[in-house]
């Protein structure tokens, strides 16, 4: 896998609306992992995609009515079968941080890449999500090397008390391990 003109090539690419033009496109430095299913627990259908897109029909599903009006995106989504869409190019700020901090600097979407992963903070993520996110995180390091492995994290370390994902069922230790297969 390769990144060309700030793209992951060979993936689906989908355009969200959601995002703009990073303060400085030469200034990415984290890559942030998040955990989703919409609705919470459910996995597959075009849900997620449809929020990103900000298409969500939220009288589909009583947990959606709190999503009204929301404008999120992330740069990536990684299905539970490894299927890897791609929605934001990497040289542009996607909206997947919200009020978010690292290491003091604040706003992180202004330096980082945001991969979404389709699962929940309490069931496992699959075999083939992990394999294609270690293929994706190295692939981004190669054309972002400034996010080093230390630069690698999960949403609840950028916005502690706020957010849980990708939560206790990603297993950290593991992913490091298939990164390092993969490099």
């Amino acid at each position: 896998m390769q990144v060309c003109n700030h793209r992951l090539q060979g993936v689906d690419y989908i355009a969200s609306p959601h995002y703009d033009e990073r303060p400085d496109p030469t200034d990415i430095n984290l890559l942030v992992i998040h955990g989703i299913s919409l609705p919470a627990g459910q996995f597959g259908g075009q849900f997620i995609t449809d929020l990103f897109l900000g298409e969500l029909n939220c009288a589909a599903h009583p947990d959606f009515a709190a999503l009204a009006g929301l404008r999120v995106s992330a740069h990536c989504l990684i299905r539970r079968c490894g299927e890897v869409i791609q929605y934001v190019d990497f040289d542009r700020r996607a909206w997947h941080a919200g009020v978010s901090s690292w290491q003091g600097r604040e706003r992180c979407n202004d330096f980082a890449i945001g991969i979404e992963l389709e699962g929940t903070d309490n069931t496992p993520y699959t075999e083939s999500q992990y394999h294609m996110l270690a293929a994706v995180t190295v692939a981004l390091q190669h054309a972002y090397p400034q996010i080093s492995n230390e630069r690698i994290v999960g949403h609840e370390d950028i916005a502690p008390g706020r957010k849980t994902d990708p939560g206790p069922a990603f297993n950290w230790t593991y992913y490091q391990k298939i990164c390092a297969t993969h490099r």
